[in-house]
This record gives structure tokens, sequence and C-alpha cells, in this order.
């Protein structure tokens, strides 16, 4: 049964796996989110401005940076400070992503259980953080 709280509920995943991009992206839609997907971080911003997400899921391993740093350059930003980010990994750890001074919202590890990447979105969504 779709969860209609989610409807016009605008997440941007910036993942470069194609297949989780994929995954994540699926799942999300059938919950009734609106989903885009970048595979790089090129021209972030502008997709950012475009969409107006509620919640951003950010891979740290970007071909072409750093998610840590791109979750620095959006807190530091007044139109983007307050976008939730949910950070996700399958090489670093919530003990070892910390780089900077901002934190996200939330971390999951790759492979993660798509129960748990919905409840942290939906938690997340809900003003909950869990780092």
């Amino acid at each position: 049964m779709k969860n209609h709280s989610n409807t016009h509920k605008n997440i941007l995943v910036i993942e470069d796996n194609h297949a989780i991009l994929d995954v994540i992206t699926l799942i999300l839609q059938s919950e009734a989110y609106n989903v885009n997907g970048l595979s790089k971080s090129a021209n972030y911003m502008q997709h950012i401005d475009e969409v107006r997400p509620d919640l951003l899921i950010l891979d740290i391993m970007l071909p072409d940076a750093d998610g840590r740093v791109l979750l620095q350059d959006l807190r530091n930003n007044h139109n983007t400070k307050d976008i939730p980010v949910l950070m996700i990994s399958a090489r670093y750890t919530e003990e070892n992503l910390q780089h900077g001074e901002h934190k996200p919202n939330g971390f999951l590890a790759k492979p993660f259980d798509i129960d748990d990447l919905l409840d942290r979105i939906e938690g997340i969504l809900a003003g909950k953080n869990y780092i």
C-alpha cells in the first residue's frame, strides 16, 4: 500500500553506480516519492535549484567529487543549508565519514537493507537525525 503522505516529496539521489541508483529510484517511486537521480556531481547545485529536494541521498565516493565536500558546500550555501542529507557509502563507516564541521542527517553503509533505507528517509523527513 502506498504511503500517500510521501506524495510530492522530492528526493534527489547522487550515486555513480547506475544499478544502485536504479534500485533506489524504483523503491522510492514505489513509495510515492518523486525521485531525480544524478550519476555524478556536475551541475548538482543547478539540479537542486530546479528540483527543490526535500531530501538529498548522497554517495560519498563519486567519480568527480567527494560527497563529504559536497555536503560542506550545501551547508555553507544559504539556499541549501537546510536540505536534509542522507549519506551512503560502501567504503566509509559512520565513524570515519566525518570531514569538515558539518554532519549529514543520516548515514547508511552499502549494501543496505531496503527497509532500513525507507525507515531512515521517513525519519529524516520527519525531522529526526541519525548521526
